[in-house]
């Protein structure tokens, strides 16, 4: 008895966009769809190393961001523009960050209006973890040969940069 055929669920929903006669959209279909579904392979990687910790990839990008600035500290909106997220949804993880002790707020010694978020040394500490497991159960091995992660690596810098008119 052999094994039963699995189609690639993006090929066929690829096939079915040609299909229904929308072979002219169906190449940027599946490449959404595709990008959409490794994000979620990835993610589900990285959270089965960083849940143990209590710790969300969006919250550790924050620690790593304090962890590699010069003094572990930015201004929120530097954190925001940094990380490319809403200044809102900053609020919120230093908000989670904050109340798990990991970082503290405080006034920025030169200018009164602005707050600092800085790392704590628990902070420090959830990090160095993070991203030591991380590193040997993700990072180590992405999924890729390396020719194929240095051209995939490239085409997604050129996604990233280019103009929203441009997608």
């Amino acid at each position: 008895m052999t094994a039963p055929h699995h189609r690639d669920p993006i090929d066929e929903s690829r096939r079915q966009w040609i299909a229904h006669g929308w072979e002219d959209v169906a190449d940027g279909m599946t490449l959404v769809t595709s990008l959409m579904r490794a994000h979620q392979i990835m993610l589900a990687r990285v959270d089965a190393v960083l849940r143990p910790l209590g710790v969300t990839f969006a919250r550790y990008e924050l620690l790593m961001l304090l962890t590699f600035s010069r003094t572990g500290a930015l201004p929120m909106s530097r954190v925001s523009e940094r990380l490319q997220v809403h200044p809102t949804s900053i609020t919120n993880g230093v908000d989670r960050l904050e109340k798990a002790g990991l970082v503290r707020r405080r006034q920025h010694p030169r200018d009164g209006r602005t707050t600092l978020v800085e790392i704590t040394d628990a902070g420090s500490e959830l990090a160095e973890r993070a991203t030591n497991g991380l590193n040997s159960e993700v990072f180590a091995s992405p999924g890729l040969p390396k020719g194929d992660l240095d051209m995939v690596l490239k085409l997604l810098a050129e996604l990233r940069r280019a103009p929203e008119s441009d997608l």
